[in-house]
């Protein structure tokens, strides 16, 4: 990571190790443009924050500006600008980070104005998922949507990005590798990976229709950045995946089986963590991946019951599941962290709407949670009519267990069932089907 521009902040060696770093010193800028009012302004401030001190920088200073309309040469004014510039000076700050998407015409213009690396929400977010990226698919979904921020920005900036060496916006992507960029070979490195992901969506789409032919449910862990999706995969299915305490550590989709008390399988995806404003690029790079979610029967909406602005999270949530084309999925609203949240917040966030409050950590509610997981799969499964023979005991008791059981009736040659099953069940028991509705 680069250490600003020389004034007095040197570079890292590639033999330095992380205990050497010196984190940048970022002034984070926002106007609440499109806020509906000053505490969402000041919450979206608060989380620009978090996002800064993930991507590796030290926020050292916020500035909120009110705006009705950002100004089109330099986002915040003229007259601000200077103020801001004075201040980075007075604090020695490194880069100024603004919680908004900038042109390149303003971003050019603030560079110059403050005479400091500037970055945008889009950039920031771009950088933390370019740390986070491990597997292929990943690192070729946050090249492409790299690359895609990049093109746009590249006027009078080839000479800067052939020698930049590091820094939040330049992880893992072009600035990197020190290329001497230009639009025709950005175009082509696009069209290379978005070729890559195509192949890697179509083996990712083979594997979803393996699962469609076995029939089994799927169910996908969809939620706010850190609220503990993680977490909790691995404490209902007793899966190992990854689990820290920060922002999008969990890029890639994971995928276990969880056995539910009927005793019928299910397959569980734990997704990528959203935020307010998820830049349009990563959720294009990342489609075939989110696609997991698209093609999910439920839903588990995992919600952080000590987020201040949790009603916030929970609604750009299903603003993105909209944006993907999940919004009308059948959801289960999953309050987590009840071991470190108010049990007064708890109940408003279960009296708007919550199904299950839990504690990921502790395994408090984490039955009840897979018994509404079982319940709310039967109830979206087909009311179906069965026949089966009198002496098929074991079918009768495992219409029982993993079905929702309507109507019983004695016939002359086996026993009438009609019942609710899901699309496993109805899968498992078509010899014995009748008709379906």
């Amino acid at each position: 990571m680069s250490r600003g521009d020389g004034r007095g902040r040197r570079r890292l060696t590639a033999t330095e190790t992380d205990f050497d770093v010196v984190r940048q010193r970022a002034l984070l800028v926002g106007t609440g443009v499109g806020a509906r009012n000053v505490a969402d302004a000041e919450a979206s401030l608060q989380e620009l924050a978090l996002l800064t001190d993930t991507a590796g920088a030290d926020p050292i200073e916020t500035v909120l500006q009110r705006r009705d309309r950002p100004d089109p040469a330099t986002y915040v004014g003229a007259g601000k600008a200077e103020e801001l510039h004075e201040l980075a000076e007075a604090l020695d700050i490194d880069v100024v980070v603004f919680d908004d998407e900038l042109t390149p015409a303003q971003q050019r213009n603030l560079e110059k104005l403050l005479e400091r690396d500037v970055v945008d929400r889009v950039a920031l977010i771009l950088d933390i998922f370019a740390q986070h990226a491990t597997s292929q698919e990943g690192m070729v979904q946050v090249e492409l949507a790299q690359y895609r921020y990049l093109l746009p920005r590249l006027r009078g900036r080839g000479s800067e990005l052939s020698q930049q060496a590091g820094g939040i916006g330049t992880r893992r992507g072009p600035g990197e590798t020190k290329l001497e960029i230009d639009r025709r070979r950005i175009q082509q490195r696009i069209t290379k990976l978005e070729q890559d992901l195509k192949r890697l969506g179509t083996t990712r789409a083979t594997q979803r229709k393996a699962r469609r032919r076995n029939a089994v449910s799927t169910i996908a862990l969809v939620g706010y950045t850190n609220a503990g999706k993680s977490t909790l995969l691995n404490r209902i299915t007793a899966a190992s995946v990854l689990v820290e305490d920060r922002l999008f550590s969990t890029l890639d989709a994971t995928t276990r089986r969880l056995r539910l008390p009927g005793g019928e399988t299910v397959l569980c995806s734990d997704t990528v963590g959203f935020v307010r404003r998820l830049p349009h690029q990563l959720v294009e790079a990342f489609r075939s991946t989110l696609e997991e979610v698209v093609e999910a029967d439920l839903l588990l909406h995992v919600v952080d019951g000590t987020a201040p602005d949790a009603e916030g999270q929970i609604d750009a949530v299903r603003a993105v599941l909209g944006e993907i084309g999940a919004g009308e999925i059948p959801e289960l609203l999953v309050v987590n962290k009840t071991d470190a949240a108010d049990r007064g917040r708890v109940a408003e966030l279960m009296a708007i709407g919550g199904d299950v409050a839990v504690s990921a950590a502790t395994g408090e509610g984490i039955a009840e949670l897979v018994d509404a997981i079982g319940n709310r799969l039967r109830a979206l499964g087909s009311v179906v009519e069965l026949l089966v023979p009198y002496d098929r005991g074991d079918v009768l008791a495992a219409l029982h267990r993993e079905g929702n059981v309507l109507v019983e009736v004695h016939g002359d040659d086996g026993m009438r069932i009609r019942a609710r099953l899901g699309r496993a069940e109805v899968s498992r028991f078509g010899q014995f089907v009748a008709t379906a509705g």
